[in-house]
């Protein structure tokens, strides 16, 4: 992945090459650059109303190349100006600062601005307003690359919410749960997120968590809305539905999720789709 940025940020080692190379060392030959790696760029410094930036013709070839190859760019506020230059703009959808968006649309008329969201993901192309909405890009990329629990550990760790960003869809519900700060309400979800699809009573959650039922439960529903075993099927109807999404039958998706026959699955579908965050009917694991 190649990020595209309006301020300077340190490259996470992901070559060997010496602390002191630049972007353009690491970016002189594109065809040594994976789709999976990460390379931090400078771009445009945002001063007072007007845009400066050194990007030049071979840094923009760069970008449309690693993203033609199944690379994924992304921008953090005014660097999606870049973007637009190397033609990733065109049809996708996009955002940048919201005090450059007028002239991002004026500029790049084939780009489709979305005002007033935090980041966009369009086709391997991922584009964020400030500076902090970089928070939230990095999160999502951590979590489809890795898994929202992953994600949702790292939030916790920076003490920031797991996923700000009212106008896109919630991905998961492993994110959905976790904008709080309890730690025995995340050490319980923990569990659940790697343990799901097996049965999960309540004394050994609360046991591992280090406090009595009756507290984790009142917690839980504190932090989440929801009981351990709502959690847990929550995330169960999510996973059947991916599985069913990708040709898996209801009998076998409810299976591999833990269910002992469809007709558990069936039900539990049938409530998270009307109302997502409602306690589930206790199911049989």
């Amino acid at each position: 992945m190649i990020f595209v940025i309006d301020a300077t940020f340190t490259s996470p080692p992901q070559r060997d090459l010496p602390a002191t190379a630049t972007p353009e060392q690491i970016l002189a030959d594109p065809r040594t650059l994976s789709a999976g790696e990460i390379v931090t760029r400078t771009e445009y410094a945002l001063a007072g109303h007007g845009l400066a930036g050194p990007v030049g013709a071979d840094d923009l070839r760069r970008l449309a190349d690693h993203h033609a190859r199944g690379g994924t760019v992304a921008s953090i506020c005014a660097g999606a100006f870049a973007l637009g230059r190397a033609g990733l703009l065109n049809g996708r959808r996009c955002t940048t600062h919201h005090e450059v968006q007028d002239e991002l649309a004026r500029r790049h008329r084939a780009a489709r601005v979305v005002r007033d969201v935090l980041y966009v993901v369009d086709d391997r192309v991922v584009t964020s307003a400030g500076i902090a909405s970089g928070i939230d890009v990095a999160l999502h990329l951590v979590a489809t690359r890795h898994g929202p629990s992953a994600a949702a550990r790292i939030a916790r760790t920076l003490v920031v919410y797991a996923r700000r960003n009212g106008h896109e869809p919630q991905a998961s519900a492993m994110m959905r749960h976790r904008s709080h700060l309890s730690d025995a309400v995340h050490r319980a979800q923990d569990l659940i997120d790697v343990h799901y699809s097996e049965p999960l009573p309540l004394a050994g959650l609360a046991a591992a968590c280090g406090v009595s039922e009756r507290t984790l439960s009142r917690l839980f529903r504190q932090a989440t809305g929801l009981t351990p075993l709502g959690y847990q099927q929550l995330l169960r109807a999510e996973r059947a539905e991916h599985l069913i999404g990708h040709g898996a039958t209801v009998e076998s998706a409810a299976r591999a999720v833990g269910f002992t026959d469809a007709r558990m699955l069936r039900r539990l579908r049938l409530r998270t789709r009307t109302r997502a965050t409602r306690e589930p009917l206790p199911l049989a694991g």
